[in-house]
């Protein structure tokens, strides 16, 4: 539990999912159905809310200052390039996910999201 106080006389309480519990494996993700995938996401993003409003709530949140994002970018991408793509990423947040707290770091979250935005083209029949 991340907190809880008195309002109006009911006890509210704030709970926060702990990252290493929220990985879901290659095998599950394969095997739950569409509608749990849509699930899993709308939980997904409601926690994602949810720390964004607790960052916007702190004393001295700076959004512009804290060089916050919240961006979207369309690209055109062959099985292979995603592929190199995902690796790619994997790589460089691999490469600090194991930094340690210091009075010189911020924790911050960075929650990539990728899917196909529409359907691929149809393949070109040739002359």
């Amino acid at each position: 539990m991340a907190g809880e106080q008195r309002v109006r006389g009911a006890v509210e309480r704030r709970y926060r999912l702990q990252p290493s519990r929220a990985v879901i494996d290659a095998d599950t993700a394969a095997s739950v159905s569409l509608e749990d995938h849509r699930r899993a996401f709308a939980v997904a993003m409601t926690t994602l809310l949810a720390e964004f409003n607790a960052y916007l709530d702190r004393d001295g949140a700076d959004p512009v200052a804290d060089m916050v994002g919240y961006r979207q970018h369309a690209v055109w991408l062959s099985e292979d390039e995603r592929a190199e793509l995902i690796e790619e990423m994997r790589a460089v947040l691999v490469s600090r996910m194991g930094n340690g707290p210091s009075p010189r770091r911020t924790r911050h979250l960075l929650s990539p999201v990728l899917f196909p935005a529409e359907q691929p083209p149809p393949p070109d029949p040739g002359p």
